[in-house]
């Protein structure tokens, strides 16, 4: 078997990855260049095309495994039947990870009956209606209304900004305050993630990023940042609010749908990672679907 060599994802590398996003879209939050090319950063990521199509393998303690690849169907099975010789050659287990139900149906549709998908709830994307999240309509959201009402009541001084060139580096500055406020420093989890966010300003115009912020008395108190992930949904990966400023969290929310998204059906808030907080903010906006995702072994 001819040997592959799997790569870290580099910049130069943005549009060999997303031509392939493009072309074989789905609404899964891990199906961008930006989530693989900032992530790659903390976690053992790397890519090749296989068979003419787009293969990651994560690697975790010297196990590992692959995300569904990206292609055309025929080009996929036998990427698929490559990785699977890949593994027993390597003395390994052949496994997938996040695997919506749409690949599994595909793949399953291969080798019936062989394999199992186990879904993990915490790597669910919640998936919502773009016109909801920006009018909030309806007796379900009637609390998120108020929030919004009650901060445009209390604050006359409010803003919302595109971020632009001119003001991202406040938007930087921000971050770091967020950062030292919130204990980053020492969780690996909260620090990986502010990294994230941190580079993603840094390398805004390169990684081709849409954002933006809240002001309040002149100064950023909140800001978000997303993309485009296919024809009908747009990506939400960060969003920082000032714990204080009450309402900042589902006014940027709201501004930035209203502004941003209303030519996308939906808008994907990616998952909540298990933590409990978490879970309940995104349920508590009434998700019109969760983009499920699971680990795929054989029976």
């Amino acid at each position: 078997m001819k040997e592959i060599e799997f790569k870290r994802p580099e910049l130069e590398d943005k549009e060999i990855i997303s031509s392939y996003f493009r072309k074989y879209p789905s609404r899964s939050c891990e199906r961008t260049f930006v989530n693989v090319y900032l992530w790659s950063r903390h976690y053992k990521v790397k890519y090749a095309i296989i068979e003419n199509a787009l293969v990651f393998r994560s690697e975790d303690e010297g196990e590992f495994s692959f995300a569904y690849p990206a292609g055309a169907a025929d080009d996929v099975k036998r990427a698929i039947e490559f990785l699977m010789g890949y593994c027993e050659e390597k003395g390994q287990k052949f496994s997938m990870y996040n695997v919506t139900p749409e690949f599994f149906a595909q793949f399953d549709a291969w080798y019936p009956g062989q394999y199992e998908i186990a879904y993990s709830r915490d790597d669910a994307d919640y998936i919502y209606e773009s016109e909801k999240l920006a009018t909030l309509s309806g007796k379900k959201l009637h609390a998120k209304r108020n929030h919004i009402n009650k901060f445009k009541a209390e604050h006359d001084n409010w803003a919302y900004e595109p971020i632009t060139d001119e003001n991202l580096e406040e938007c930087f500055q921000m971050a770091l305050k967020w950062r030292n406020e919130n204990g980053c420093e020492d969780n690996p989890e909260k620090n990986a993630e502010m990294c994230v966010t941190l580079n993603s300003l840094r390398l805004y115009k390169e990684l081709e990023l849409t954002g933006g912020l809240l002001r309040l008395d002149g100064e950023v108190v909140a800001f978000t940042i997303g993309e485009a992930i296919c024809e009908d949904t747009f990506v939400v990966h960060i969003e920082k609010a000032y714990a204080e400023v009450q309402g900042a969290y589902p006014m940027i929310n709201q501004q930035f749908v209203e502004h941003t998204c209303m030519n996308y059906k939906y808008v994907n808030r990616e998952e909540d990672t298990g933590a409990e907080g978490l879970r309940k903010a995104k349920l508590s906006y009434r998700p019109a679907f969760l983009e499920e995702k699971g680990f795929v072994t054989k029976k």
